[in-house]
């Protein structure tokens, strides 16, 4: 996810540093720039990572693309609790955590523009600061899509959930996912 987003916000003229644990330090990475820190690390390090980031993480946009998606049958690891978004959120709250990103593959975030049948992709995002929101409905525009309010940070369990939902559809059953939700006009 870090490699193919921030393949596309280079194109688009952001200055990007990556880190993991090969090559660059993640705290490194999380302190450079202004914009944003996209957290992409599996669920089950997300917490771990980011409350051993908190003081750099202070006042800066953290955007959650994690899933907690698990085994057996694609089910929603966060099921019956917090969601993945509060549990970062509670683990570095000093941070502006928004939820995105989470609900495709990252092969659709290498597509220049991700457009499928003449509709740029719409992004679903989750916050409760709208200065952070802004931040990443910029960068939501500048991969070609676009941004969609879905609320504050307490509905990205809804955004979770529907990413266990499509990943077992796609995945477990190899189905087409849009088949299940018809066009706005017969919603």
């Amino acid at each position: 996810m870090a490699d193919a987003l921030g393949t596309q916000w280079r194109r688009a003229g952001h200055e990007v540093v990556a880190g993991s644990r090969s090559r660059g330090g993640v705290r490194e990475a999380a302190g450079f720039g202004t914009d944003a820190v996209l957290l992409a690390v599996p669920y089950e390090a997300a917490v771990d990572v980011v409350a051993g980031l908190e003081g750099v993480l202070r006042g800066r946009v953290l955007i959650d693309c994690t899933n907690p998606v698990g085994h057996p049958g694609f089910r929603l690891l966060t099921a019956g609790g917090p969601s993945a978004a509060e549990r970062i959120a509670a683990a570095a709250p000093a941070s502006r955590v928004v939820k995105a990103f989470n609900l495709c593959h990252e092969d659709v975030w290498r597509l220049t523009p991700p457009v499928f049948d003449g509709r740029p992709l719409a992004v679903p995002l989750c916050g409760d600061d709208e200065e952070a929101l802004d931040v990443v409905r910029r960068l939501v525009r500048d991969l070609g899509c676009e941004p969609l309010n879905a609320g504050g940070l307490e509905r990205a369990g809804l955004v979770e959930a529907t990413a266990a939902l499509l990943i077992g559809l796609w995945v477990g059953e190899g189905a087409d996912a849009r088949a299940i939700a018809p066009p706005l006009q017969w919603a």
